[in-house]
């Protein structure tokens, strides 16, 4: 089973998230700050990262910088501009998903982030 790590400061999100995503046969593993996600040791074991922008703390452009790459990331954010999003793709982010989704967009933005892997 893939690991997909889900870093948001919200429960209700990571909640939500995580319920469809062990539906979908996912193993979640929920974050509420990048902080302690990047010092946990899922950050070497997660498939896929799906990563809030605006968080308390470390924000998503400095976890996608720590990442460097290491990891498909798909940032989302409710709040996001279009300066926004094209920075966090140029910083390594394969996809952006702009809240609210849909399940379906998101296990697709998954799908597709697991199959451009090596």
């Amino acid at each position: 089973m893939q690991v997909v790590c889900v870093i948001d400061d919200e429960l209700s999100v990571r909640k939500g998230i995580a319920n469809l995503l062990r539906s979908a046969g996912y193993q979640p593993v929920c974050f509420e700050s990048g902080e302690n996600f990047l010092a946990s040791p899922w950050r070497v074991q997660a498939a896929c990262v799906l990563l809030d922008l605006q968080m308390l703390g470390l924000q998503g452009p400095e976890v996608l910088r720590a990442l460097n790459g290491e990891r498909p990331v798909i940032s989302m954010s409710a709040h996001a501009n279009e300066q926004q999003v094209a920075e966090t793709l140029a910083l390594g982010a394969i996809h952006f998903l702009a809240k609210p989704f849909t399940a379906e967009q998101l296990l697709q933005a998954i799908a597709l982030s697991l199959a451009e892997q090596p």
